[in-house]
């Protein structure tokens, strides 16, 4: 009877039920976009372009790997527990050569091709979108397989062969000059053929061919392959014949693939991009469900909250109130099975367009494929159906529990004290938003205070959902002598405040959380960001400043800053990241010559006198997460996966501008992928004729060297902090437009279902333009409340951010950004008010007086 009751009242209530269908709708279209990413990331597909023909791949273990023992108990029934964990590095690991004889030995391998894989930019104008470009020896080309289009193989280390992508896109062909900037001094080379693949142009990167010998010299690797490709002999099947390469390869850090896993050894960034995309899917798709849960569960209140006479009529004529709760369950399992599913088909497009913007931004290689499985879709279904029986039974706990005799009473006037159940959980809520505030201030890594950032701000906001009707009533009297001066309007609305204030407080709940969501997601970035660049500011003595505007700066190029008269110090770095165990740190090479004159990373402990080979300085942080000081050793893991020890010899304060570890430049160059610098910084003797003209000219036969001032390199790192917070509003954006439709969806809701209202008092005197003007003094008082309170709580879990993560409590809030936040946010609401509200009074009073309730 109640399954019977429950569709005849979605079909006669469409409109109202609207609202929660909405909600739940986005709700589920979020978690299949966000679950979509976090399974990318765990099952994405890694493709292969350059090792197609290579069915079996052996290359280093690109990961650092590390295992613990944990021992239980004692004697006899001590039980041991090993876990295994690994992280990869961040460039690319290479093999010793000798392992290329051995996999020739093995029986079954008709040949085995050693690969080397090195940057190399062709210096060419090129149509169409850049693609990474990599130098490879021609003797690797029957990997993929290219073969001679046009003209011959590289004879001599002054020839090259391009793939036809690059070739037409620069209008190259043989005979034609390129020149090439790989990892040392840029080379001129005379094209001596145009290679193609029987497959078609890679997709996702442009190959360069050089001699063997030019190949081994431009990779700069001695006695080490990037990989080996092993192709069978006719009859071997590739899966025995990896078997036997792996046995023979055994107790060594090599490792074998075939199929998909030759792809994650092709596109390292890809492989990195995982670890990326699952972090940022779980925060996000996290952050998304604890959001809809919170609306979705004020979005159903305000429903049942529309209903009170309908179901306190129900209530009178002898409703048990089990019969009202099954009812109210069965609508909502209704609503939610027909939103979740049609929410998570609406998730899947919605998932490829937020995928597209993140490899737009090249936070995710396209060569990571998209995975669209199953699951999502189901989990998505799962939490609609779950979040609306459980907003239905939270919502309809109360009105199911009336007497009888005050069902009437109970549908006419709205209870004027919360439940007291509803105030203790907003005041542990509260407490426990207080408590998460204060633990994001004491840490001091940005992995781990980015989820306690948006953790804070959705618990005080469901705190603020909680507490709502008691805020209102607080806030309205304090708005009660401004509002009177709107005139009846304003005097209409402090009574529509105060005598709904749960009503308010549902409209007000989402308009606090899109403040102070956005602002938080605005503003982290710029608070983190400025204190960096103060640091960097503060600790970069140099007067001027290379910049490198392609692949990088190199050696000989500092050389002649170095020779330039009048100039003390020119300071290479090179940027990297390193393994301290599995924790990854952000690490940067530094020439030692000079570097107190061009550097000063504020030295608390140490000293960086003399520093240089097998030394290493740390910040702070990074000293007192690992226990070090100046002579401690440190054992860590390049770039690359070399292990090397080092020993402290300075800690530094200003890690934030200049990273957790400084190293010797040559260590870090010698294990990167790019050993060109990024930068260089130079000094010069005070008072000496030391232009931006004398070292550009200096510079002048390098491209992509850029002359800055001080001044110029530190706006250069505000553009880069401007790209790191469009990054951040991308992965939140989904998040930030659920907020916005929850506000409008929550108002229009509020406002629409007041016609019988409105046409009272139109019956009683007051005149169309004096309802909507009652309408526009709510709307305001609700922004303006939900405004205070989504900026207290932004300003609170920003200044906790920033006192962990600066030591200063200064967070960055952008005026400009924030004006425009709060503009949005009060444009949003008096739309969503005005639009239903003029909808509702288009009905003549008399009719909705005279209609049947």
């Amino acid at each position: 009877m109640m399954l019977r009751y429950a569709l005849q009242t979605l079909r006669d209530r469409k409109a109202g039920f609207l609202g929660a269908f909405v909600a739940l709708l986005c709700a589920a279209a979020l978690v299949t976009a966000c679950g979509t990413l976090l399974e990318t990331g765990l099952r994405g597909k890694i493709g292969t372009e350059r090792y197609a023909s290579a069915p079996v791949l052996v290359s280093a273990d690109q990961n650092v790997h590390e295992t613990t023992v944990k021992k239980k108990g004692e004697g006899e029934k001590a039980k041991t527990k090993t876990k295994h964990k690994a992280k990869p590095v961040a460039e690319r690991a290479w093999l010793p050569a000798a392992t290329v004889d051995a996999v020739r030995a093995v029986p079954g391998v008709e040949r085995a091709v050693p690969e080397l894989t090195f940057q190399a930019v062709p210096l060419v104008k090129a149509s169409g979108e850049p693609k990474p470009s990599y130098g490879h020896a021609w003797a690797s080309a029957a990997l993929t397989p290219f073969t001679i289009a046009e003209g011959r193989e590289p004879r001599s280390g002054g020839e090259i062969v391009l793939d036809r992508a690059l070739a037409a896109r620069a209008g190259l062909k043989p005979g034609s000059e390129l020149t090439v900037q790989s990892t040392g001094e840029p080379r001129t080379y005379q094209v001596s053929g145009i290679a193609t693949t029987p497959r078609g142009d890679l997709a996702q990167q442009s190959a360069l061919f050089f001699s063997d010998d030019e190949a081994r010299r431009l990779a700069a690797r001695d006695g080490q392959v990037s990989a080996i490709g092993v192709l069978p002999a006719p009859g071997v099947d590739a899966g025995e014949l990896a078997d036997r390469v792996a046995q023979a390869l055994k107790g060594t850090t090599a490792q074998v693939g075939t199929g998909d896993e030759r792809g994650p050894v092709e596109f390292l960034d890809a492989a990195g991009a995982r670890i990326k995309l699952v972090s940022m899917g779980g925060a996000m798709g996290g952050t998304s469900l604890l959001v809809a849960i919170l609306v979705v569960v004020g979005t159903f209140a305000l429903s049942v909250q529309q209903r009170h006479r309908e179901l306190a009529l129900l209530r009178a004529i002898a409703a048990t109130p089990g019969q009202l709760r099954r009812m109210i369950g069965r609508e909502a399992l209704l609503v939610g099975l027909s939103a979740g599913i049609t929410g998570a088909l609406a998730g899947l497009p919605l998932a490829a367009w937020l995928h597209g913007r993140f490899v737009d931004a090249g936070v995710v290689p396209v060569t990571l494929e998209r995975t669209a499985g199953i699951f999502p879709m189901c989990a998505a279904v799962g939490a609609s159906l779950l979040g609306a029986w459980a907003a239905a039974r939270i919502t309809g706990r109360r009105i199911a529990r009336i007497r009888p005799a005050e069902a009437l009473a109970e549908a006419a006037v709205e209870r004027r004290r919360p439940g007291w159940i509803r105030s203790v959980l907003g005041v542990l809520l509260l407490a426990g938003g207080a408590v998460l505030v204060v633990v994001l201030g004491s840490l001091r890594t940005e992995p781990a205070s980015t989820p306690v950032t948006f953790l804070a701000v959705v618990v005080l906001a469901a705190a603020v959902s909680l507490l709502g009707p008691l805020l209102v009533r607080g806030a309205t009297a304090l708005l009660a002598g401004p509002l009177r001066l709107a005139g009846p309007g304003g005097h209409l609305a402090t009574a529509n405040l105060r005598g709904n204030a749960t009503r308010m407080a549902s409209a007000v709940t989402p308009l606090a959380l899109l403040v102070g969501m956005t602002c938080t997601v605005l503003f982290v970035t710029p608070t983190l960001g400025n204190a960096a660049r103060a640091q960097a500011r503060d600790g970069i003595r140099a007067d001027w400043v290379l910049a490198a505007q392609g692949p990088g700066i190199t050696r000989e190029a500092a050389e002649r800053i170095r020779r330039t008269p009048g100039v003390t110090a020119a300071t290479e770095i090179v940027h990297t990241s390193v393994r301290v165990g599995l924790a990854k740190y952000a690490a940067q090479g530094v020439t030692p010559a000079g570097l107190t004159r061009t550097w000063d990373p504020e030295v608390t402990g140490g000293s960086l006198d003399g520093f240089g080979e097998g030394a290493v300085a740390v910040s702070e942080l990074a000293a007192d997460r690992l226990g070090l000081k100046p002579g401690s050793p440190l054992s860590l893991t390049l770039g690359d996966g070399t292990p090397v020890t080092l020993t402290v010899s300075a800690v530094y304060a200003r890690g934030l501008g200049f990273g957790d570890l400084t190293l010797p430049h040559g260590l870090v160059a010698a294990h990167a992928d790019n050993p060109l610098a990024s930068s260089v910084l130079v000094a010069a003797e005070p008072g000496a004729p030391v232009g931006r003209e004398l070292l550009a000219a200096a510079v002048k036969g390098f491209p992509g060297v850029a002359v800055l001032s001080a001044a110029q390199a530190d706006a250069a790192r505000g553009q880069h902090q401007d790209a790191g917070a469009e990054i951040n509003l991308l992965a939140m954006g989904l998040v930030l437009a659920f907020t916005a439709i929850a506000v409008v969806n929550t108002l229009a809701m509020s406002t629409a279902e007041r016609f019988r209202e409105f046409a009272m008092l139109r019956l009683a005197g007051a005149k169309r333009r004096q309802v909507l003007r009652m309408l526009r003094a709510e709307a305001l008082a609700v922004v303006l409340i939900g405004v205070v309170l989504g900026s207290g709580i932004a300003l609170a879990v920003l200044t906790a951010f920033s006192v962990g993560m600066t030591g200063m409590a200064a967070p960055a809030v952008l005026p400009v950004a924030y004006a425009v936040v709060v503009g949005v946010a009060g444009l949003l609401a008096l739309t969503a008010t005005a639009l239903p509200g003029r909808v509702a009074l288009r009905v003549a009073p008399v009719e909705v007086a005279t209609a049947k309730a």
